[in-house]
């Protein structure tokens, strides 16, 4: 309320107290509740309208004498100042109580906001929960899926093989048999018409006779050759008797005569106190290697080393021979990827490593390393 409201106010309200102490009626907005609620609307505190009292009873003062008590004019000048309070007080009331809803208002709000937020949460929770688990679903069938692939593929793999192993099972009995039919058999027969020579030929002079029986050994002789060479070819008894060197040495030498090559080999002794099982895949591994090398490199040299390394035997086989196309020969519809394949599982299933190097003009090298684990290797 501005200044001049104010005195506005004030004039109204002494007018209005002189009034109801000379007990005059005012009219209806110029009684004690009507000056109170325009100071309020005005803004005014009660503070304020009891300073605007005691101003308009100093005024009246001169014309009631406020100081005789009998006349009563104080205690009516009280009632007025209390009846224009009253609407301040009923407006102090209601926002009281408009505060106490208020506040009942916004605790009610407080609790259903932490209510929520709990119930947001839990459904955050939720939520992940169930997104989480349907990405674990979508990954479990992208798995299943890719080993599902993975198992045709590997069973695709395991069937060849299973044929590649079955052709060369069959391939290499072919070639024992036709060894045995030509070589063996032959010899066997031709022993038997010796000595069916000899049983018609008693008579026959003792220089024949011996020439017969030395014509016989001989077949013999042959036949015991081819039959060791089988079993050697098969499980050298040497490897298990003497150790792997002497067996590579046997082989080596039987092979080198056989198909014309020269094969040199160096060895490191420390390589008998290997496991058995260890000795045996490097023999396997030099035994298709060379076997190799004699059926289709058209070599003349080959250079066997067995030698230590840092923790492990190094064996290699290097020819002079022509080169060859790795991958292609470990394709899987390749015949021969079933040799190579082999050593290289064999060689991995005691913890080595297998690597092959075929360059024209360079020759082969297999190179075959095998650790020694908690062998003690003895120089």
């Amino acid at each position: 309320m501005t200044r001049s409201g104010r005195r506005r106010l004030a004039a109204r309200y002494q007018a209005a107290l002189g009034a109801h102490l000379g007990m005059r009626r005012m009219g209806r907005d110029g009684g004690a509740e009507g000056l109170g609620r325009a100071a309020l609307d005005g803004g005014l505190a009660a503070l304020d309208l009891a300073v605007m009292h005691g101003q308009a009873v100093t005024a009246l003062a001169s014309s009631h004498e406020f100081a005789d008590m009998r006349n009563g004019s104080l205690k009516r000048a009280g009632g007025f100042l209390i009846r224009a309070l009253n609407p301040m007080e009923m407006a102090r009331r209601n926002a009281r109580e408009t505060n106490r809803q208020l506040r009942e208002r916004n605790e009610t709000l407080r609790r259903l906001t932490i209510a929520l937020t709990k119930g947001s949460r839990r459904l955050q929770v939720e939520v992940e929960r169930r997104m989480a688990g349907e990405m674990a679903v979508r990954k479990g069938k992208e798995e299943y899926r890719a080993l599902f692939l993975e198992s045709q593929v590997m069973q695709k793999k395991l069937r060849q093989m299973t044929r590649q192993m079955i052709m060369a099972q069959e391939e290499e009995r072919k070639e024992i048999s036709r060894e045995l039919h030509d070589e063996v058999v032959q010899t066997l027969v031709g022993i038997n018409v010796e000595l069916s020579a000899l049983g018609r030929g008693a008579s026959v002079g003792l220089r024949t006779l011996k020439e017969k029986i030395a014509r016989t050994q001989r077949l013999v002789e042959n036949s015991v050759n081819s039959v060791h060479r089988f079993a050697r070819e098969l499980r050298p008894a040497v490897l298990d008797d003497l150790g792997l060197i002497p067996a590579l040495h046997a082989y080596s030498k039987s092979l080198a005569e056989r198909k014309k090559l020269k094969i040199q080999m160096t060895a490191f002794g420390g390589v008998e106190a290997l496991g058995n099982t260890k000795r045996t895949v490097l023999f396997r591994v030099a035994q298709e290697a060379l076997t190799n090398v004699a059926r289709h490199a058209q070599a003349t040299e080959v250079r066997m080393s067995i030698r230590e390394i840092s923790g492990a035997i190094r064996m290699e086989i290097r020819d002079n021979g022509r080169s060859f196309n790795i991958k292609e020969a470990l394709h899987s519809r390749n015949p021969k990827r079933l040799g190579l394949v082999g050593m290289k599982e064999r060689v991995e299933m005691v913890g080595g490593q297998l690597s092959i190097d075929s360059a024209t003009g360079k020759g082969t090298i297999v190179r075959a390393e095998i650790p020694f684990n908690q062998e003690k290797i003895k120089k």
